[in-house]
C-alpha cells in the first residue's frame, strides 16, 4: 500500500485488520456495541443514527494508513497521526457547558474548535482538510436560536479566536443533527493546504446572507488535500440548494437529483484544479443522510442512476435545514 486508504462497509468487516496502519475511522448505527473488538484502538467517531436499505446493524469507515501510527490524547481530543496527517475525535456533552453565559450548543462548539486548532499547532499540522459534525436536535430551537445557528456561531467564533480564515481557504464539512448523543466531531488535518472549491450553482456557504442566521457556515463546498503522491477529494454535505435557497421542497426524488446536480458541478470544478487524472462520480464513496427513513428507497433509485451500483452509506438524519430532505457527501482519493 502506498498512501491512504478509505475503507467501509456495512456490518464488522474491518475489526480483524492491523490496529498500527488504521489513522482513525467511523462507526454508525444504533447498535454501536456489537462486536465492538476494535473500539478504542483508534479514534472513532460513533454516529448512533439508524442505518437505511440494509440489514447491517452498523456500518464501519476505517481510513487505512501505509506507516504505523503515533497515537495520543489532547484535552478531550483522541488522536492518531502518520507522518504529516492527523485524524482526531471529540465529543462533548453539553451539559458540562450548562453554566455558560452562551447557548450550551454553542459554547460547546466553540471549545471543541478551540482545543482542535490548539491540537494541530502543538502537531504542527496546521491546515484542518475536512470536519465531520453530528449533535442532537439539529433544526430545534432553544435559547431564541435554531441549534444549528448556534453552532454555526460557535464554530465561528473558534476560528476568529484561533486567526483561522472564515472565508476561502476553509475545510470541507457537514452538519447533521441525530436523535441524540453529545456533540461529536472527527477532522482530517495535514501540514499542506488543501485546495478549496466552490460551486457555480451556490452561493458560498461563508457568503449566506443573514436570514440563515447572525454567523455564515464555516465551509468549502470541497477541497483537494494532497497527502504525499495522493490527491484526496472531500466533497462536502451537499443538498439541494440553489443560490443560497432551497428548492424542490417536499419533494425528495427532486432533492436528491438537484443534490446530484450539485455534486456534479462541484466534481466539475475540483477537476479543473486537481493535480490528477479526472475524477468520476462512479468512484466515489458517499453517504447520504435522509431526514424520513420511508425516503431511502426513492433516494437510493435517483443515486443508482446517476452512480451506478456503488455501495452507499445511506443514514437516518436531520439536514441543516428543516426543509431539506436529504443531504449527500463523497471522498475519492487518486495517486499523483
Amino acid at each position: 500500500m502506498s498512501g491512504l486508504q478509505l475503507l467501509g462497509g456495512p456490518g464488522e468487516p474491518l475489526v480483524s485488520r492491523e490496529t498500527a496502519l488504521i489513522l482513525g475511522g467511523a462507526r454508525i448505527g444504533l447498535c454501536p456495541d456489537a462486536a465492538h473488538t476494535a473500539l478504542g484502538a483508534w479514534p472513532e467517531q460513533i454516529l448512533p443514527a439508524r442505518l437505511l436499505g440494509t440489514t447491517a446493524a452498523s456500518w464501519q469507515e476505517v481510513w487505512q494508513c501505509p506507516h504505523p501510527c503515533r497515537a495520543g490524547q489532547h484535552d478531550g481530543l483522541v488522536w492518531r497521526r502518520s507522518s504529516d496527517i492527523l485524524y482526531g475525535v471529540i465529543s462533548l456533552d453539553e451539559a458540562e457547558f450548562a453554566h455558560s453565559e452562551l447557548p450550551p450548543l454553542q459554547a460547546a462548539t466553540e471549545s471543541a474548535y478551540r482545543r482542535i486548532f490548539a491540537l494541530l499547532a502543538a502537531e504542527q499540522l496546521p491546515e484542518l482538510w475536512r470536519v465531520w459534525n453530528y449533535f442532537a436536535a439539529i433544526n430545534a430551537e432553544t435559547h431564541g436560536l435554531e441549534r444549528y445557528r448556534q453552532f454555526n456561531s460557535g464554530r465561528q467564533a473558534a476560528f476568529i479566536a484561533c486567526q483561522a480564515a472564515l472565508s476561502g481557504k476553509v475545510p470541507a464539512a457537514c452538519a447533521l443533527g441525530v436523535a441524540h448523543g453529545p456533540l461529536s466531531i472527527a477532522f482530517m488535518a495535514g501540514k499542506t493546504a488543501a485546495t478549496p472549491v466552490e460551486n457555480p450553482r451556490q452561493v458560498s456557504a461563508y457568503f449566506y446572507p443573514a436570514a440563515y442566521g447572525p454567523k455564515s457556515p464555516t465551509f468549502s463546498r470541497a477541497v483537494l488535500a494532497h497527502p504525499p503522491g495522493q490527491e484526496i477529494l472531500f466533497i462536502s454535505g451537499t443538498a439541494s440548494i440553489l443560490g443560497h435557497q432551497t428548492v424542490h421542497a417536499g419533494d425528495v426524488a427532486a432533492q436528491t437529483e438537484e443534490s446530484l446536480n450539485n455534486i456534479l458541478a462541484v466534481l466539475a470544478e475540483a477537476n479543473r484544479q486537481a493535480h490528477s487524472t479526472p475524477f468520476q462520480a462512479q468512484e466515489l464513496c458517499y453517504r447520504a443522510y435522509v431526514r424520513h427513513a420511508a425516503d431511502q428507497p426513492r433516494v437510493a433509485r435517483v443515486l443508482a442512476s446517476v452512480v451506478g451500483a456503488v455501495d452507499i452509506c445511506y443514514v437516518e438524519a436531520d439536514v441543516c435545514r428543516s426543509d431539506l430532505l436529504v443531504e449527500i457527501e463523497a471522498t475519492g482519493i487518486h495517486r499523483t
